[in-house]
């Protein structure tokens, strides 16, 4: 009987979770609203300062990254067979 217990004792918070959906309410729902408005309020504040500084300089349209990488093993391909 306890190997059984211990077997079904991990599944019990999924119950829970489950059973709580089931009777409509939905934990951490208010917490996703107030961290959802938090970080709106912050990208705001965030924009209207990105606003007032000076226009950004044109990107170079140089390769960089995983691109230069890949430019730098490319081959040619083998000539066609006639």
């Amino acid at each position: 009987m306890s190997e059984l217990v211990a077997f079904l004792l991990p599944g019990l918070p999924l119950l829970a979770l489950l059973l709580t959906l089931l009777l409509g309410h939905y934990p951490g729902c208010e917490a996703i609203v107030r961290l959802s408005e938090r970080i709106a309020g912050h990208r705001r504040a965030r924009d209207a300062d990105r606003r007032r500084g000076l226009p950004k300089p044109p990107r170079a349209a140089a390769p960089a990254g995983g691109l230069l990488i890949a430019l730098g093993l490319a081959q040619r391909p083998p000539p066609l067979a006639a």
